[in-house]
């Protein structure tokens, strides 16, 4: 299943293309993007779109993959919703012959590309974003048949972390309203555990579906039992909904938040003098040259977004890995790509960051059969055999309308609390 679309420059047929030498050789491998460019969680897509661009610039820059070829993005909006999304990824899988998904952004919308489209279609997928510990359970039982990967942490451990977190900031009787996707009840799931089990009451568990014109009888539902602060798991639209009404409402203007709600849209939308008390967790970074890199170009890239916009960072690497990796199987071919992804992480690798020089120093290691270690802008990754990676977890609170980091908390501490709370 070929992936390469030669462009109009070989028109006049591959021999006289090789007849006029290297530069006239240009040919493009395409990637598809299935993103939530609109919907709840539109702001998380938008920033992950401009993300993966800029990684294949850069790319394409340092010399480009297959000798010459320029990596090019179809991206699709799944509209944050999971039957649009399989749509977009079977036209991208069965009629653009992509060889690789980038996406979804979130657990609602990996989750049936994943078991719809690309699994079975043997066709590799990367998540920037999507936390579920649903995605690591199809591994395990044999269903992604491998090709599935992610550049951020499950939420298996995320929840424990957000549970110790809100013990550490006095936040011990909580109400709790989530959206009732996969990624919302696993999350509760996991937080709810852990909170008990370190001394915190949870008064109220409300779920909530999307995209509803008003959430006041969730809201009203949440104050049952006279909670000290409102976990709120969501998306910035929603949120900023449920938010509202819970304050008009009189609930209390403590929050502890989950990661993607460090917005802009949802702060402003809420208003930055009812968040001073609002907390929150994030799958977090190690800073690295790519860090630093990232964060002094990506504004300007993006026109405008900020570098610290939800899964921007991880987005970066999702596309610089996938690039990468086409680099180093050689072909654009599904299955040659999936067995190069966790070669261009090696542990005994070289060291490479992000940009375009960085970038030229990897394909000329790749090309002379040389190990290379991509560490990213979220720092060094490596892929278990369930195409998920461990990482430290950020800690922030917003102030004055500004999300500040206050802390880390790292995979090693969060499991270890884990394994204590499970008597292990």
């Amino acid at each position: 299943m070929s992936k390469l679309k030669w462009t109009s420059a070989l028109a006049g047929g591959v021999l006289a293309a090789l007849a006029a030498g290297p530069a006239a050789q240009a040919c493009e491998v395409t990637v598809g993007l299935v993103l939530e460019l609109t919907g709840p969680a539109g702001q998380y897509g938008q920033a992950g779109a401009k993300s993966v661009e800029m990684a294949f610039r850069d790319l394409n820059e340092a010399g480009g993959v297959l000798d010459g070829c320029k990596l090019v993005t179809d991206t699709r909006d799944s509209q944050s919703q999971g039957n649009v999304a399989v749509d977009q990824a079977t036209q991208l899988v069965n009629i653009k012959k992509v060889p690789v998904v980038i996406g979804g952004i979130i657990s609602s919308v990996s989750i049936p590309i994943l078991t719809s489209v690309t699994a079975p279609a043997g066709v590799v997928q990367v998540s920037p974003a999507s936390s579920s510990p649903t995605l690591t359970q199809l591994a395990r039982d044999g269903k992604t048949g491998g090709y599935f990967f992610r550049t951020i942490t499950s939420d298996a451990l995320q929840g424990t972390a957000a549970a110790k977190y809100a013990i550490d900031q006095g936040l011990k009787k909580l109400a709790i309203v989530h959206v009732n996707n996969d990624f919302g009840v696993n999350m509760v799931r996991e937080f709810s555990s852990a909170f008990e089990k370190l001394g915190g009451t949870i008064t109220s568990t409300t779920p909530y579906n999307e995209k509803q014109a008003s959430y006041s009888a969730e809201a009203s539902a949440a104050m049952a039992g006279e909670p000290e602060a409102l976990y709120l798991v969501s998306y910035p639209v929603d949120g900023a909904t449920i938010a509202r009404a819970w304050i008009s409402q009189g609930g209390p203007q403590t929050f502890l938040l989950n990661d993607g709600m460090n917005s802009t849209d949802f702060i402003e939308s809420v208003g930055a003098k009812f968040l001073d008390n609002a907390f929150g967790t994030s799958s977090g970074t190690t800073p690295t040259k790519s860090t630093e890199y990232f964060y002094g170009a990506y504004k300007d890239f993006s026109g405008g977004i900020e570098p610290s916009a939800p899964a921007a960072d991880r987005s970066y690497d999702a596309g610089a890995i996938v690039g990468l990796a086409i680099a180093k199987a050689g072909s654009a071919e599904a299955d040659a790509i999936k067995a190069a992804i966790p070669q261009v992480v090696a542990a005994d690798g070289e060291p490479i960051f992000a940009g375009k020089d960085e970038f030229a120093r990897a394909l000329e290691l790749i090309k002379a059969g040389k190990p290379i270690k991509y560490e990213g802008v979220i720092g060094p990754v490596g892929f278990d055999e369930y195409g998920d990676i461990t990482g430290p977890f950020r800690l922030w609170r917003i102030s004055s309308g500004e999300v500040t980091t206050v802390g880390q908390m790292s995979a090693e501490d969060v499991m270890s609390l884990k394994d204590e709370l499970a008597g292990k």
